[in-house]
């Protein structure tokens, strides 16, 4: 009697039909980074990038969740302890900080891509000699920090709406200024919607740079502010999703800042 072909460890025929955790799983990220496994080593690129910046990883942050992800990836048997991604091995990973108006917004990326932002209060200073308090951050300046945090970007059609309904709130008219912000922006998604050179098209930081100076009225952010940018930029992206750091994310962590400050 043939005693056929020899049966597989148990543990191998799983790991066969396992996926590892991707990036697309746990973080918002497309390209070719949503389709890699979170290799141990990714993890502790962010963890040394966030306690550098920052002092200490970030209980939920993005180090966390990615340390998380990896530790069951090798756990599974589908990584390597000393695997790295290929792509955030040649790209990196990075914490940056912008100071906006004595609040402090952090950015997390991964190989490019943004995959976290929130904030931090940093006292300031007042006219009023020996006293310390927060003021609170305006449409302008969120639009600013943008600049910095998303500059890169190029800008689409969900960019220009989420630019224009920010333009509205601060200045309370429906009327698109000429040569404004929001006129800028609008033609910057058209010029860019044109061409397929990704070299040529125009950049978030381009038109936001200085945003305060270039709205004739500007006003404290609100939650019912940061409501109508981000649906503005969600029914103007065919993903139906913000982009993280984006004008978007910026505004909304601003009016969730504002609401501990008396504005």
């Amino acid at each position: 009697m043939s005693q056929g072909q020899p049966r597989r460890p148990q543990a191998a025929a799983q790991r066969e039909n396992q996926e590892p955790i991707k990036y697309r799983d746990v973080l918002n990220v497309r390209g070719e980074l949503a389709t890699k496994p979170i290799a141990p080593q990714d993890a502790a690129m962010m963890q040394t990038a966030e306690t550098e910046v920052l002092g200490q990883t970030q209980k939920g942050g993005t180090a966390s969740v990615m340390q998380a992800a990896a530790t069951r990836n090798e756990q599974a048997g589908l990584v390597g302890h000393n695997d790295v991604t290929d792509i955030t091995g040649e790209q990196g990973v990075s914490v940056s900080e912008t100071d906006v108006s004595g609040w402090r917004i952090i950015t997390e990326s991964v190989a490019g891509q943004v995959v976290g932002q929130y904030v931090q209060a940093t006292p300031v200073l007042t006219s009023q000699v020996g006293v310390i308090q927060q003021t609170a951050i305006t449409i302008g300046e969120a639009l600013e920090a943008t600049a910095q945090t998303a500059g890169d970007k190029p800008v689409d059609q969900s960019d220009a709406a989420a630019i224009q309904a920010a333009e509205v709130r601060a200045t309370g008219s429906n009327v698109i200024i000429p040569g404004g912000l929001a006129a800028t922006a609008q033609s910057a998604a058209a010029h860019n919607a044109s061409v397929n050179r990704n070299d040529i098209k125009i950049r978030l930081n381009e038109v936001l740079t200085g945003a305060t100076a270039k709205l004739p009225l500007d006003k404290a952010v609100t939650r019912q502010d940061a409501e109508g940018v981000v649906s503005a930029e969600l029914r103007n992206n065919p993903n139906v999703a913000t982009h993280p750091g984006g004008v978007a994310a910026s505004v909304a962590a601003a009016a969730r800042l504002n609401e501990n400050v008396n504005v």
